[in-house]
């Protein structure tokens, strides 16, 4: 018997030990019909293997039968072609998006600023272009939930804001978080990050940038909660020194924890690093760390 059979272990939050790896056997052999994604969307059936969304984990899934597979644990039929795929450039410069006159007054007098999220496929469009154009790290497709943001003043875009899922693996956040890897793996969607925020280089309005952070922090919650189905209790994001000194998210209440190593996720044969980056955490409940340190939290249900 392998030895990982033997300890079992965590995929995706989930324990993987003999039973789980003979169901797979068995849904394999019964079903030698199956491609492998289909494969893994009927043994997230069979689990009740869900995010917090409630969508099935196929993506852990599938990673999960490639790890068994390569361990030579199982057998798996060869990979389909998926056809033709083109992989879409960047969003392309359009008028939409041309820089517009100087909005340079005092926060009290541009009128009410707020966070609209973006629900259509146009205005999602619209965001992508502005942040290809106008944000230092450009646009790069968000994968599993996000909630994208315009920040407007009377009908007026004044800038993009992006709410994405969390790093997976952090030292300095996860240490002070306190929680175990177990922990870590199935209660990281309740922790969001602010991976995009830009405000128009045509906006000079002193203070609003922390004062949009403000509306975030009371909101978000509720905004996540109506798209993905669960509420998140921790918030985010990186600031790189060399560009910004993070004034902002200090003014905003958000805790700043330290610095990344630079170093990022390891993949057999492959290395990854990048510049230094300050983190900054904000809480969105006061117990927030008991939450994220327990087995208590649960996402939406999809019957």
């Amino acid at each position: 018997m392998a030895e990982s059979e033997e300890a079992g272990f965590l995929q995706s939050g989930r324990e993987i030990g003999v039973q789980e790896i003979e169901h797979i056997r068995e849904v394999s052999r019964g079903f030698p019909a199956l491609s492998r994604k289909e494969l893994a969307q009927t043994i997230c059936e069979h689990w009740g293997w869900v995010t917090a969304s409630g969508a099935h984990k196929v993506t852990a899934c599938l990673k999960l039968l490639e790890k068994l597979e390569e361990s030579g644990q199982i057998r798996l039929g060869g990979k389909r072609g998926g056809g033709p795929y083109r992989k879409k450039g960047p969003p392309v410069r359009t008028e939409r998006s041309d820089p517009r006159d100087k909005i340079g007054s005092e926060l009290g007098q541009l009128g009410r600023v707020s966070l609209e999220v973006v629900t259509n496929k146009e205005a999602t469009g619209l965001w992508n272009e502005y942040v290809e154009r106008y944000h230092y790290l450009g646009y790069k497709k968000p994968f599993g939930c996000v909630l994208r943001y315009f920040i407007v003043s009377k009908e007026r875009p004044l800038g993009c804001l992006l709410m994405a899922g969390a790093a997976k693996s952090l030292g300095a956040r996860d240490r002070w978080i306190g929680w175990s890897e177990r922990q870590r793996l199935r209660n990281l969607p309740w922790l969001i990050c602010n991976s995009r925020y830009l405000i128009f280089p045509w906006v000079q309005v002193k203070h609003m940038a922390s004062h949009v952070l403000g509306q975030l922090a009371r909101r978000v919650r509720a905004d996540w909660e109506g798209r993905w189905g669960y509420h998140p209790v921790l918030m985010e994001t990186f600031v790189d020194p060399a560009r910004y000194p993070g004034t902002c998210y200090r003014a905003a209440g958000w805790i700043h924890l330290g610095q990344t190593t630079g170093a990022g996720l390891v993949r057999p044969g492959r290395e990854y690093t990048t510049t230094r980056k300050m983190i900054y955490v904000k809480p969105l409940v006061r117990d927030f760390r008991e939450q994220l340190c327990s087995d208590g939290l649960t996402g939406r249900v999809i019957e």
